[in-house]
């Protein structure tokens, strides 16, 4: 069974989580003004000391690749490239909007899932997904919301996330209701998407790797594919 370790260092909020198969094993978390670059390694040995593992024993590392914060992904990819490098092992990269869709569980048949992470002003990183499958329906991409963004859904859609809630107000859908949930993604819920991807051998270069920063904003209003 495939130990792969999850690093998620796209927002102020700092996780590790260790995965056996997909499956929780251990998990930690900080979130502090410059947390990232003087505690990630920390977190990274606290979880595998819980865990009673050690690092030799770790199958792949996967990282959450953006959107996100710039220095927060910086730090993320190259402390995982640098475990990567050391142990001779394959790194994974996972869209970060993916791993915010799959803390939700449970959901009706029907309903989406629309993650947004702040940018800046009425500026957002989203993503439209199954609430099931968890399938991207609209693809990660930066938008600057307004009233009629997202007006193609016509299905009971849930938007959560650090960016959702200026949002909140000037939606003009019905259909989209707003939630406080899982705020910010979380290295517990990549552990799914690391084992299917380790599974079929789906790994990121460690020359070439680079996180999606998404820097252009461009205001368009993207239609929504048909299910």
């Amino acid at each position: 069974m495939s130990l792969i370790l999850s690093i998620e260092t796209s927002t102020p909020l700092c996780s590790v989580a260790l995965h056996r198969a997909g499956e929780l094993i251990a998990t930690q978390e900080i979130q502090e003004e410059g947390g990232h670059g003087k505690k990630l390694t920390r977190l990274i040995e606290s979880v595998c000391e819980a865990a009673g593992i050690s690092m030799n024993q770790l199958a792949a590392i996967a990282v959450s690749n953006g959107p996100g914060s710039y220095t927060g992904l910086r730090i993320g990819l190259a402390t995982a490239k640098g475990l990567c490098f050391g142990l001779d092992i394959p790194l994974i990269t996972i869209n970060t909007l993916q791993v915010m869709a799959n803390a939700w569980t449970g959901l009706p048949e029907n309903t989406l899932l629309l993650p947004m992470l702040d940018a800046r002003r009425m500026e957002v990183y989203a993503a439209v997904f199954n609430g099931q499958s968890k399938v991207p329906i609209i693809e990660t991409h930066p938008i600057v919301l307004e009233s009629n963004s997202f007006e193609s859904i016509n299905q009971p859609t849930i938007a959560f996330g650090s960016g959702a809630s200026k949002w909140k107000d000037a939606c003009g859908n019905s259909q989209i209701s707003f939630s406080e949930e899982h705020t910010f993604p979380h290295a517990q819920f990549m552990g799914s998407d690391a084992a299917k991807d380790f599974a079929d051998q789906r790994f990121a270069s460690l020359v070439l790797a680079e996180p999606a920063y998404l820097k252009e904003f461009m205001g368009t209003k993207p239609k929504i594919k048909s299910l």
